[in-house]
């Protein structure tokens, strides 16, 4: 077995997470700590890209102690990140010019029309294989461009930076030498073109976005540099990059052509890997980079659903009907059924396969007998039937019939969660014995990199399955249960629609 440690940092949306794992794959310790989420208008959401980076360096020292390991014992850095969540930075101080633009943030909304007027759609997609929407970060750099006083001249004059997280990490960690991002990050931006691996011209001229402030463009495991000795105290290779996940992807070890994953994070993202060729979309998917790792690229289709436990948090948070999301497992089981109320949590829009950036959320279905466990019900069963959704797509996309949906995320520890979303879909779902798998895809990958695992059947070897949830509910249960959903979808969607 090999000496040493990867120190891993999953950089999400509500929170820094990292991990210290050894090369039986265990993780030794975990650290973890939230940062602070802004909405200063409706629709808008902002991060500090500097507490991020406060975060994230804490917890990593937290990580190294709780361990009990020294730094110079640790041989790889690997980085996965919320992806598309744009940042642009002063290039000889580090500084920020604003907040962070999140991915879930549709300020932009407006821009993405204006962009299919304009005839861009066919061309953004045949070339970065996207959609035109707010959610990727293309739009959010214009608008910090156009918008914050100075960012404009400060761009034109070589001055500023921009990156998604990984490249505002790798930047820190590296002492600003260096300003880089992965293939998979670079496909989330609507400015990459996934054929050519290279910045698109033409769409960076429609945004008049100077070259200087985009970064580099590399494989999602390689070395990209190394730590400035004050960050840990000694220099530590930074191994890979990914996109979340992309990450979770290959944590999930779907490295053949065919094989899928489900996150249950934040928002909701199915993954399935579709070999070294693009398959372009008729349906609403997104076609992106998957990894890029010895000298391959990998690409995957991709369902994204803005809004998966972030609506568990809003039970939570805004509406105070449970102090925690552990307690909605119980909460489910105590009533027999939804008594036919749904929740469409389209609170940012919806995603695949609607692309409905008006869709707001719906609750439908009460009567006088609704209460508390059938909404928390219904919350758990939205998030099981957007998944069923994109899959359907995915299905006719990739021309597949799936055995099994491998799953991961916080969401994905929900024992009734996983049994309903197997029983929607007719498959088995299978959960790994590690969850994390998002932090574990890097891992691997800055492994990989470092030689630390020589191949990937090393990492298949000691990946262990968890549980595996069959589905138990009859076929003409299942259609009635998504003919509802499907009423309730219309209704979200017709709301704004009609106003």
């Amino acid at each position: 077995m090999a000496a040493g440690y990867v120190l891993t940092i999953d950089q999400g949306t509500t929170g820094s997470t990292v991990l210290i794992v050894d090369h039986a794959g265990q993780v030794l310790s975990r650290a973890y700590s939230e940062f602070t989420q802004y909405y200063p208008k409706p629709g808008w959401v902002e991060h500090d890209a500097t507490e991020i980076w406060e975060v994230t360096l804490r917890v990593s020292r937290e990580a190294i102690a709780r361990a009990g390991v020294s730094p110079g014992e640790i041989r790889a850095i690997g980085i996965t990140n919320q992806r598309e969540t744009t940042v642009v930075w002063d290039a000889r101080t580090g500084e920020p010019v604003s907040r962070a633009i999140v991915w879930q943030c549709r300020r932009t909304a407006p821009l993405c029309d204006r962009m299919k007027q304009a005839g861009m759609e066919e061309m953004v997609r045949a070339r970065t294989g996207l959609v035109i929407d707010a959610y990727f970060s293309a739009t959010k750099l214009a608008w910090l461009l156009e918008n914050v006083p100075g960012v404009r001249e400060r761009a034109e004059a070589g001055d500023l930076r921009f990156g998604t997280l990984d490249s505002w990490l790798v930047w820190n960690l590296t002492g600003g030498r260096v300003h880089v991002t992965d293939y998979s990050n670079a496909s989330r931006t609507m400015l990459f073109n996934i054929h050519s691996l290279k910045w698109d011209e033409e769409i960076s001229r429609y945004f008049a976005i100077p070259v200087s402030l985009l970064p580099q463009t590399a494989a999602s495991s390689t070395v990209y540099g190394v730590t400035d000795p004050v960050v840990f105290g000694v220099e530590i290779p930074i191994g890979s990059m990914a996109g979340d996940q992309q990450a979770a992807l290959f944590g999930q070890a779907c490295f053949e052509p065919g094989s899928a994953k489900n996150t249950y994070g934040t928002g909701c993202f199915l993954l399935m890997n579709t070999g070294e060729r693009p398959i372009a979309s008729q349906h609403g998917l997104l076609t992106t980079i998957a990894w890029g790792v010895d000298g391959k690229v990998h690409y995957a289709l991709e369902g994204a659903i803005f809004i998966a436990g972030a609506a568990v948090q809003w039970l939570r948070d805004e509406m105070k009907l449970i102090v925690s999301a552990a307690e909605t497992e119980d909460l489910a089981q105590s009533v027999p059924d939804n008594a036919g109320v749904y929740v469409v949590p389209a609170f940012v829009g919806l995603g695949a396969p609607y692309w409905d950036m008006y869709a707001r959320g719906t609750i439908v279905g009460l009567t006088r007998g609704s209460g508390r466990a059938h909404l928390v019900r219904a919350v758990l069963e939205a998030i099981g039937y957007q998944t069923h959704d994109v899959l359907q797509v995915m299905k006719e996309e990739g021309h597949l019939e799936l055995k099994a949906l491998k799953v991961d995320g916080g969401a994905a520890a929900n024992n009734f969660l996983m049994q309903f979303q197997s029983d929607i879909l007719g498959v088995d779902v299978e959960r790994p014995a590690q969850t994390e798998s998002t932090a574990l895809g890097a891992t691997y990958l800055a492994g990989l990199s470092t030689g630390f695992w020589k191949s990937q059947e090393d990492i298949l070897d000691i990946r262990k399955v968890d549980r595996r949830f069959a589905p138990a509910m009859a076929a003409q249960e299942r259609e009635r249960l998504l003919a509802g959903w499907k009423r309730a979808v219309a209704s979200a969607r017709s709301f704004a629609a009609n106003a």
